[in-house]
């Protein structure tokens, strides 16, 4: 897209899950869970405490028992003190899928920090919190060679490992489409819950097709726009003078002099860019957010996700 600054990618990748996530980076975050905006029905009793009222172990009120109601979850006791008929109901356990998708095509291999790089920290992290709470943790990528990749229905903290070391060995770059990915994953959706797109979402076919196949299919989504510094401020970054610039992923070349004027066209499209993704964000109840890579991985969950409310 020619309203965005493309350049040669940064080429350093994280070799090791503890690259991915260390040791206190999991103390940190290792008390948080995942949250949903939403309340779900899940196919089976699971780890997840829901506002749902059903069969559990929890008591959480009582209500005039009405004709057709299961006679087991009469409370007897109040039958004898009051000759009347009342039924217990509880809050029920409930599972929740969490879905992670990250954008690994050509042009988030760029940026410092790369943006890459901190997707693939950020499905790590979020993933983590994930397992650790047994929710079922499916972590996909789109834009890379073969469509979309992905690994399914982790649970448990012991899946930690075998999560880390599939994020290490994506590659960035390939055919795949936005639209394709995001239609694959609705019509592989298991249960209900929280999807997370992690992706810059500068992309020249558009996003909104691809958006309207998650949107609303039982998942309270969460569109991550990842964006590196020198994308968000260009001239704050050295970008002054006569450039040949070459789009990552078509090859497509433009030559510019990056001349204040310019500079401030681009932001403004940026900008442009950015709202209306939001726009479109808000009008389906997505949440949107514009992350800067420079962004602290902790950070971003301690503070600002845990105030938007994705985690808690």
């Amino acid at each position: 897209m020619s309203l965005f600054f493309q350049g040669q990618p940064s080429r350093k990748r994280p070799e090791r899950v503890d690259d991915l996530i260390d040791a206190a980076l999991m103390a940190r975050i290792g008390q948080l869970d995942v949250v949903s905006r939403k309340i779900f029905t899940g196919k089976i009793q699971g780890e997840r405490r829901s506002k749902r009222r059903g069969q559990s172990v929890e008591f959480a009120d009582f209500r005039p028992y009405v004709h057709g109601d299961d006679l087991r979850f009469i409370d007897w006791n109040i039958f004898g003190r009051l000759d009347r008929l009342f039924l217990k109901i509880f809050l029920e356990e409930e599972d929740l899928s969490l879905v992670i998708a990250i954008d690994i095509s050509a042009s988030m291999d760029w940026g410092d920090p790369n943006k890459m790089v901190f997707a693939q920290r950020l499905a790590m992290a979020l993933g983590y919190i994930g397992l650790v709470n047994h929710n079922r943790v499916t972590v996909a990528a789109f834009g890379g060679e073969g469509g979309l990749q992905k690994i399914s229905n982790l649970r448990g903290r012991r899946k930690t490992a075998e999560m880390g070391k599939w994020i290490l060995n994506l590659q960035s770059g390939g055919t795949g489409t936005f639209e394709d990915s995001m239609k694959a994953l609705a019509l592989a959706r298991q249960g209900r819950g929280v999807m997370v797109v992690v992706s810059d979402f500068l992309l020249k076919e558009g996003y909104e097709k691809g958006l309207r196949y998650v949107a609303g299919r039982g998942y309270d989504l969460w569109c991550m726009q990842t964006l590196s510094p020198q994308e968000i401020d260009p001239s704050a970054h050295g970008l002054v003078g006569d450039w040949r610039l070459t789009d990552a992923e078509d090859r497509d070349e433009a030559e510019v002099t990056a001349s204040p004027g310019l500079v401030e066209q681009y932001r403004a499209n940026l900008g442009a860019w950015c709202a209306g993704l939001r726009d479109f964000a808000i009008r389906r109840s997505i949440m949107h957010m514009v992350v800067d890579t420079s962004t602290e991985v902790d950070a971003l969950l301690l503070e600002y996700l845990r105030q938007r409310g994705l985690v808690r």
